[in-house]
C-alpha cells in the first residue's frame, strides 16, 4: 500500500495525515513525477481521460455525499461535476495540441545580426510537486480534481492535495476514484495524493519537494500561506484566488432605459447560490434621483421604487442553508459590521436564520470618499451593496477607491462614452464584463479568472485551458546533440507540437496530430 492509500484510508477514518505520512506522501509523489515527466501528449491525455471518466461513472454516490455535506442542491452539484470532468477532457484535448510546450528553436547562425548566435532551443517542462488547496464553495470545480489540480497534471506535474474540512467526506471518496482511474490508465502510482489536516498543510506548503501551490479561498487563509511560501529557504510560486467584490458600475442612460432590468439581473446575481460564488456582485453603483452633481442620497420615491423591484425580483427566492455553520456566523459578522458602519443604511431587510433571507444595503458616493473601506468588505453571503453617485464624472474615481478584483461590470448604453471608466477597471480587475452579470465563470481558451491583489497573488488565470502554463517554466538547450534534445525540440518534431523555428511558427495539421493521438489511443 502506498503512502498517498494511506493517508486517503486514514483520512476516510478521521484521522488527520501525519508529519511521517505528509512526507511519505510528498516523495511518493516526486517519484511518479520523474517517471512520468517525459510522458508524451497522447499519454498524459489518457490519464487525464481515465480520471473524468471515473469521476463520471461515480456520480451518483459523490453527489450524495457532497449534498450531504455542503446543503447545495442535487442538480448544482451534478452540474458542477459535470464541469469538472468537461474541464479534464478539454485540458486532455488542449495538451494535445502541445501550444503549452511553447517549442522554440533558434538554429544556429553565424550572420546573426549582434554577432554568431549558437544552436538555442527553449520549451517549458512541469515545475514538479504541486500543493493544492481546494475551496469550500465548490467541492467538485474547485477542490479535490478541479482546476488547480486539472492544470498541474496537464502540466505534466504530480498533486498533493489538502482536502478542506468543509467537505471531507466527499474529498475522500474523491481521493478513492482518481487513483483507481490512474491506475487503470497505467499512469505512475503516487501522481495524486489526498493529505488532511492543519498540521498537514503547512507541512506541505514548508516541504523542500514540493514547487507550487495552489489555493482558493479566504483573503486571511491565502495570505498567510502566501507568507509562508515565500518564506521558505527556497520560495516558491503561491497561485492563490482570494475572491473579491465584483463590483458593477451603472451609467444613468442604463438606468433610465433599464432600471427594472437591471435590478433584476443584480438580485438574481448576488443571491446565485446563496451568494457564495467568488464572482458575487458585492457593489452596485447607480445614479441618484437628485439633479446630478448632488449627494443628498435617493430621493424617497426612488428609494421606494428601488425597493419595491428588489423585493419582486427576490420574491421567489428560496433561502438555504450556508456551507457551513463558520461561514454562516462570518456571513453574519460581516454583514452587521457593514450595516453599523457610519453612512451605510438598510435598503432590504434580510435575516441570518438558518437559511438566510438576502440584505441589500446603501450608501453614497459621499460616505466611500470619507471611507474607502466600505468598498472593500466582503459579505460572503446573500448581501450586497448599493452605492449611490451624483454624475458620471465621479466614477473613475470611485473606482480608483477599489481594491483587485476579479471582474468588474459595466451596465451601459452603446453610445455612453465610458472609455475612462474602461481603462480604470481593466487595471483593478481580471475580467470586464458589459452588460452582464459575473456569476457563472465558463472553462474556455479565452477565459481569465484572476485579478490583481487581493483577487490574487498571481497575474495568471485559475481557470482556462491557459491555467496550465502556470505549472510550467521554460529551459533552453544550448548546442545539444540532436539525439539528446526532449523531443518538442528535435527538428524531426516526433510529438508533432507547434515549432517557433527561426522566428517563424510551424504548426502541424490537424489531420496530423489527430493521427498521431489515434495511434496512442482514442479518448
Amino acid at each position: 500500500m502506498t503512502a498517498a492509500d494511506t493517508a486517503v484510508r486514514n483520512s476516510a477514518a478521521g484521522a488527520a495525515t501525519g508529519p511521517d505520512q505528509l512526507n511519505a506522501a510528498v516523495e511518493e509523489a516526486q517519484d511518479a513525477f520523474e517517471q512520468g515527466r517525459t510522458a508524451d501528449p497522447a499519454t498524459r491525455a489518457g490519464w487525464l481521460e481515465a480520471i473524468a471518466a471515473g469521476l463520471e461513472q461515480d456520480t451518483a454516490a459523490l453527489v450524495e455525499i457532497a449534498v450531504r455535506e455542503t446543503h447545495l442542491g442535487a442538480p448544482r452539484l451534478e452540474g458542477e461535476l459535470k464541469r469538472t470532468v468537461f474541464q479534464l477532457r478539454l485540458f486532455a484535448a488542449e495538451i494535445l495540441q502541445g501550444e503549452h510546450f511553447d517549442a522554440t528553436i533558434d538554429h544556429a547562425d553565424p550572420s546573426w545580426g549582434m554577432g554568431p548566435r549558437p544552436d538555442l532551443r527553449r520549451y517549458n517542462v512541469p515545475l514538479g510537486v504541486v500543493g493544492v488547496f481546494g475551496a469550500s464553495n465548490f467541492p467538485f470545480a474547485f477542490s479535490v480534481m478541479g482546476g488547480d489540480s486539472a492544470s498541474a497534471l496537464a502540466a505534466g506535474c504530480a498533486v498533493v492535495h489538502k482536502a478542506h474540512d468543509g467537505h471531507r467526506e466527499l474529498a475522500v471518496r474523491t481521493a478513492q476514484t482518481v487513483p483507481a482511474a490512474r491506475d487503470a490508465a497505467g499512469a505512475p502510482s503516487g501522481l495524486f495524493a489526498l493529505v488532511t489536516g492543519r498540521q498537514a498543510a503547512e507541512a506541505l506548503v514548508d516541504h523542500p519537494l514540493v514547487k507550487a501551490i495552489g489555493f482558493t479561498g479566504s483573503t486571511a487563509g491565502g495570505r498567510a500561506l502566501l507568507n509562508r511560501a515565500a518564506a521558505r529557504p527556497e520560495p516558491i510560486p503561491f497561485f492563490g484566488e482570494l475572491g473579491g467584490i465584483n463590483a458593477v458600475f451603472v451609467t444613468r442612460s442604463a438606468w433610465a432605459a433599464r432600471r427594472e432590468e437591471i435590478l433584476t439581473g443584480y438580485a438574481g446575481s448576488f443571491t446565485l447560490g446563496m451568494g457564495q460564488f467568488c464572482t458575487k456582485p458585492g457593489l452596485l453603483f447607480v445614479p441618484a434621483g437628485t439633479p446630478a452633481g448632488t449627494s443628498q442620497g435617493m430621493a424617497a420615491a426612488e428609494n421606494a421604487e428601488v425597493r419595491s423591484i428588489l423585493a419582486a425580483a427576490l420574491a421567489d427566492f428560496t433561502p438555504a442553508q450556508l456551507l457551513s455553520d463558520r461561514l454562516h456566523q462570518g456571513y453574519a459578522d460581516a454583514v452587521r459590521r457593514l450595516q453599523d458602519t457610519t453612512g451605510v443604511e438598510l435598503l432590504v431587510e434580510g435575516d441570518f436564520a438558518a437559511a438566510p433571507a438576502p440584505t441589500v444595503l446603501h450608501t453614497t458616493a459621499d460616505a466611500v470618499r470619507r471611507n474607502p473601506e466600505i468598498l472593500r468588505q466582503e459579505m460572503f453571503g446573500p448581501a450586497s451593496l448599493v452605492v449611490e453617485y451624483g454624475d458620471e464624472s465621479e466614477l473613475a474615481g470611485l473606482a480608483a477607491l477599489l481594491e483587485g478584483q476579479l471582474t468588474t461590470t459595466l451596465q451601459a448604453e452603446e453610445d455612453d462614452d465610458v472609455a475612462e471608466l474602461a481603462a480604470r477597471l481593466t487595471e483593478i480587475s481580471g475580467r470586464v464584463l458589459w452588460n452582464g452579470w459575473p456569476t457563472g465563470v465558463t472553462v474556455s481558451y479565452a477565459q481569465h479568472h484572476g485579478g490583481p491583489y487581493p483577487a490574487t497573488t498571481s497575474a495568471t488565470t485559475s481557470v482556462g485551458t491557459a491555467a496550465i502554463r502556470r505549472f510550467l517554466r521554460p529551459v533552453a538547450y544550448q548546442s545539444f546533440p540532436a539525439a539528446r534534445l526532449p523531443e518538442p525540440l528535435r527538428d524531426g518534431n516526433p510529438w508533432k507540437v507547434p515549432q517557433r523555428v527561426d522566428g517563424v511558427w510551424h504548426r502541424p495539421s490537424a489531420a496530423r496530430q489527430q493521427d498521431a493521438f489515434n495511434r496512442e489511443g482514442e479518448l
